[in-house]
């Protein structure tokens, strides 16, 4: 029997060209699928109610695509008819959510030019915060956190240099 390209080698089972190879792990949606060939076998009359009670634990057990197969392969439908294969071609990584807090850390810096420096603190607090969740849990935004950090303590120095410009004006009368 023709084996698979490496690393997996597993033996081609027979079928159509490119379907699932069998030590592939089986999705929810697989044993939906063949919980619907044994649906169409008890139906025709090919099982009896024992049989198809069997075959349905024995499928919602299953890991694998050849679990799946040896479950409907006396069946017309064939031992791999019944599981879809994935497509060839490019499936991208999912990417990790962002961090909200990262997002609202950002939104204060940005306020802080509309409420005349106001925003800055929580901008700093927030971002601060953000950082924190990001190393705890992966999400993205560590770059949105560090512009809300950078906006907020400009802000909170042009603050601090307008106060100490202000008081230096008051002490020279």
């Amino acid at each position: 029997m023709p084996y698979t390209p490496a690393p997996y080698a597993h033996p081609r089972v027979p079928g159509p060209p490119g379907y699932a190879q069998p030590g592939m792990r089986a999705a929810s949606a697989d044993r939906d699928r063949t919980i619907d060939v044994l649906t169409a076998a008890y139906g025709e009359g090919r099982l009896t109610k024992e049989e198809f009670d069997t075959r349905c634990s024995r499928v919602l057990s299953a890991k694998t695509y050849a679990d799946l197969g040896a479950v409907v392969a006396d069946l017309p439908a064939g031992p791999f008819s019944a599981v879809a294969p994935y497509h060839p071609g490019y499936y991208p990584v999912p990417q990790p959510p962002t961090s909200g807090v990262a997002v609202a850390s950002l939104i204060c810096a940005i306020a802080e030019f509309f409420t005349l420096g106001i925003a800055a603190v929580p901008a700093v607090i927030l971002g601060h915060v953000a950082r924190a969740n990001i190393k705890r849990t992966g999400e993205r935004g560590d770059g949105l956190a560090i512009a809300g950090l950078v906006l907020g303590y400009l802000g909170i120095a042009c603050w601090a240099l307008f106060l100490v410009v202000l008081l230096a004006a008051s002490s020279q009368r």
